[in-house]
């Protein structure tokens, strides 16, 4: 069967809104367009607090959305400017029943989540305005100035992640969270952010299997219009945090129609290479890589460790390797800066 072929218009939003299996191909023309590889963005939560935000809360990045919606703004555009083709929106931890339990009703929480989105699409439209005022790609001051298509990424976090605890990191929930439960939880959350004018949903650091089955049936279920991706996040290279198999996980991913890509995030680039090998077993998707920095995050203190990472220079030394087994899409997650971000660009430019 020929394959359409989904045109982006540089400058514009690219509307990715097909049914069906086209929606499985829309990540796959956009790395044609791209050059086969695509660079996503990297942490935010740790650049906000670099640009003077407070998160010690239980939205966490989400409170930007509340009190300093600017600074948000600036760093997708940072990110942009060091070269991200994909930005993820600061709706990892903005989900309705947290903004309820800061006393928002329901329908401000949706207004806040499609916020989130209205947010990273407003820098896109600036850094394109950049891009046809400003001088060209590799400039002296370091930005990277250039026309290209640009997906915007509405994220959704575990439900560990709106636990704020740091059982997105185990993946153990307990007994009395089922799958219904997680659908429940979520489906308001996804309907939103799928008419919220994103280009996909990246369903992140998915900890466990009982979740991704949960987003796997609220796609279908809710005939979701624009494509998804999941990544898993593992501590021991071999299965996702909670211990489930990571073959069975991707296998999900895989079997779902609406999702485009699978990968994984917020995990230590050292195990990287074997996990990008396991997931190769049992998809065709895209695969898609964002690792943190290496650093060890305390959940208890609600800190990273500090001194427990690798430099820049040690993680885009993977970089090539990752591409060369499989890996299209490459970033980084907690603790990289647009610095990690631009060296990727500028190595795979290479």
């Amino acid at each position: 069967m020929k394959r359409e072929s989904h045109n982006f218009s540089i400058g514009t939003t690219p509307h990715m809104r097909h049914s069906g299996a086209e929606q499985s191909s829309l990540i796959s023309d956009f790395l044609r367009q791209s050059g086969g590889v695509a660079v996503i963005d990297g942490g935010l939560a740790t650049e906000l607090e670099q640009h003077g935000a407070d998160l010690n809360d239980p939205l966490w990045s989400a409170k930007c959305l509340l009190t300093s919606p600017h600074l948000i703004r600036t760093v997708h555009l940072d990110y942009l400017e060091a070269g991200a083709d994909v930005i993820i929106t600061a709706s990892y931890q903005a989900t309705i029943q947290g903004f309820e339990a800061k006393g928002f009703s329901s329908q401000e929480g949706e207004a806040l989540l499609k916020k989130s989105v209205e947010i990273a699409c407003e820098a896109r439209d600036i850094y394109y305005e950049r891009c046809q005022t400003g001088a060209c790609d590799g400039n002296n001051d370091n930005r990277v100035l250039k026309q290209r298509p640009i997906l915007v990424a509405a994220s959704v976090g575990s439900y560990g992640a709106y636990l704020a605890d740091g059982s997105e990191y185990s993946g153990i929930y307990g007994d009395d969270i089922t799958l219904e439960t997680l659908k429940d939880f979520h489906r308001r959350r996804v309907q939103v952010l799928a008419d919220s004018g994103a280009d996909l949903i990246a369903f992140e650091t998915v900890p466990n299997k009982v979740e991704a089955q949960a987003y796997a049936d609220l796609l279908e279920e809710e005939n979701i219009k624009i494509p998804a991706w999941f990544s898993f996040n593992s501590k021991d290279g071999i299965n996702v945090v909670s211990g489930d198999s990571l073959l069975e996980c991707a296998s999900i991913a895989e079997s779902c129609s609406k999702v485009a890509a699978v990968g994984i995030n917020c995990t230590p680039p050292r195990f990287i290479h074997g996990l990008i090998l396991c997931i190769k077993k049992v998809t065709s998707k895209p695969i898609l890589i964002y690792p943190n920095s290496g650093e060890s995050y305390d959940a208890d203190l609600k800190e990273w460790v500090q001194n427990t990472g690798i430099s820049d220079e040690d993680f885009v030394s993977y970089v090539n390797k990752w591409c060369e087994i499989g890996a299209s899409l490459i970033g980084g997650c907690c603790r990289t800066t647009p610095k990690t971000i631009r060296a990727i660009y500028w190595t795979l430019r290479r």
